[in-house]
């Protein structure tokens, strides 16, 4: 119910694919940089109930990063990636983020968040070094590929879109429940949806958005893998769905209006 477990299970098998480049990330891949990354930030004082920030495209980096949280004990906050600095900062700081996660795609927005955001203890970067942004991969490159303790289920924390004022987060209780229960959607996927290890799962959205973040991390959790797209295209949706044979996928109104327009 896990990425732990689909690493023994099925080590080659990709739990995620991007869909422009054909890059996989593979179980073993990712349940062992997963586990860097907890490790890293276990060592340097976070623990379960602790918040983290993630702002980064859709990227297979994304997946490694909160599966970490997740097998931590550890809250995400996924921040709208075309926020500016000042209302990206705003979030970072209200959700108490110790460490934040961006990348050097980010990196016009990512620059300035370091001098807005006073109470951040680490800043790591996907492809960067530049003070104080640390390079994610070489940070972690030293972390133990080993599992401590019972692994705290963590969960998102994630925000409104803030049309009556300032966005707000959505703070749930962590259940004290091991990560290797699974997700808090497995259950609604396996029973409505048909979700397993079979799966696969086209991923056209945003993954900042909740569901399309729900929906990739409860398909990992089951086993299954997602072919993410880093933005929505309605034929190249259409080619993936063929190419692919998805079997799952989620969407919204306006994905089908261009999609039927064509």
């Amino acid at each position: 119910m896990y990425p732990g477990i689909w690493a023994q299970k099925t080590p080659t098998k990709a739990a995620a694919i991007n869909a422009r480049t054909g890059e996989v990330l593979d179980y073993a891949t990712l349940d062992a940089n997963s586990l860097r990354i907890a490790n890293w930030l276990a060592d340097h004082g976070l623990a379960p109930g602790d918040h983290v920030a993630l702002f980064l495209e859709n990227h297979l980096k994304f997946f490694e990063i909160a599966w970490a949280a997740f097998r931590s004990g550890l809250y995400l906050t996924c921040i709208n990636r075309y926020l500016t600095a000042e209302e990206a900062a705003y979030i970072i700081e209200d959700c108490g983020a110790r460490a934040v996660f961006s990348s050097s795609a980010r990196r016009e927005v990512a620059d300035d968040l370091p001098s807005l955001c006073g109470n951040v203890e680490h800043w790591l970067m996907v492809s960067g070094r530049d003070a104080p942004w640390l390079d994610l991969d070489a940070a972690v490159s030293n972390s133990p590929v080993r599992i401590r303790g019972g692994e705290p289920a963590g969960d998102s924390m994630l925000y409104s879109s803030g049309t009556t004022g300032r966005p707000k987060g959505i703070k749930r209780p962590l259940t004290g429940a091991s990560i290797r229960e699974g997700t808090r959607i497995n259950a609604v996927l396996e029973s409505l949806y048909g979700f397993s290890a079979g799966t696969r799962y086209l991923s056209p959205a945003p993954l900042y958005h909740a569901a399309p973040f729900a929906y990739c991390m409860g398909a990992q959790s089951l086993g299954g893998t997602v072919v993410m797209m880093e933005k929505f295209d309605p034929i190249e949706a259409l080619r993936l769905i063929e190419g692919h044979r998805i079997t799952h996928s989620q969407w919204v109104p306006t994905m089908f209006v261009r999609m039927l327009k064509l």
